[in-house]
């Protein structure tokens, strides 16, 4: 039976077409070309690699621009929210009903998950928060910090969910026994996947029909 369950924020508790998450990479890709000087033909060379060796942009910068991430963060998560969001109350009373306890796993920072949570009117829904600053910004996948998140909550990991949108973020916490759910709207129903995912759900709705099977 699930005891808690970890859920990504960004294109995962809002549609990744609503536009916000390419609102927020359109500001990366500007932090590099205005901030840090790298010329706009460069930016998606350089953003691949820093992604491919280093887990996320800003790790990259950090690296090898010595960038402060929390102006960073800043820059990128400056958007305005009610231009892509809309309050959920379904998606509130759907969260609020499931028995488990609730947690924020986000590379983005705490501040931007607090504005999208208040805005989607999600605030009361989540047990706390593991951003990228409280892992002192070392980002999913890094399998450190799922394990460090275990014991900040003071669970095992196989009485746990995890949700993303990513694959790769899913794999740790599948390694470590976590049930791992992929996120992505494609058909209306969940199914069984063969591969190193436990479930694919295509939309929340469908999450507590997952979990009473789990449970």
């Amino acid at each position: 039976m699930a005891k808690f369950i970890l859920f990504d924020l960004d294109n995962t508790l809002y549609p990744r077409n609503c536009g916000l998450f390419d609102h927020i990479d359109r500001l990366i890709n500007r932090y590099l070309e205005e901030v840090v000087k790298i010329p706009a033909a460069a930016v998606d060379g350089k953003r691949r690699a820093y992604m491919k060796a280093h887990g996320t942009t800003l790790n990259g910068l950090i690296v090898h621009h010595q960038v402060d991430p929390c102006d960073y963060l800043k820059f990128v998560h400056d958007v305005p929210l009610a231009d892509y969001l809309n309050p959920d109350p379904k998606l509130k009373t759907m969260l609020c009903e499931l028995e488990e306890e609730k947690y924020i796993f986000s590379n983005a920072s705490s501040k931007h998950c607090r504005r999208v949570l208040d805005f989607l009117g999600l605030e009361d829904c989540f047990k706390g928060i593991y951003d990228i600053n409280y892992f002192n910004f070392r980002p999913k996948p890094e399998i450190a910090i799922y394990r460090e998140l275990l014991e900040a909550i003071g669970a095992r990991a196989e009485s746990g969910v995890m949700i993303d949108d990513m694959e790769v973020n899913l794999r740790p916490a599948g390694a470590l026994g976590m049930t791992t759910i992929l996120y992505g709207p494609a058909r209306p129903t969940p199914s069984r996947l063969q591969t190193n995912v436990s479930y694919r759900l295509h939309s929340l709705t469908d999450l507590p029909a997952i979990l009473a099977e789990l449970r």
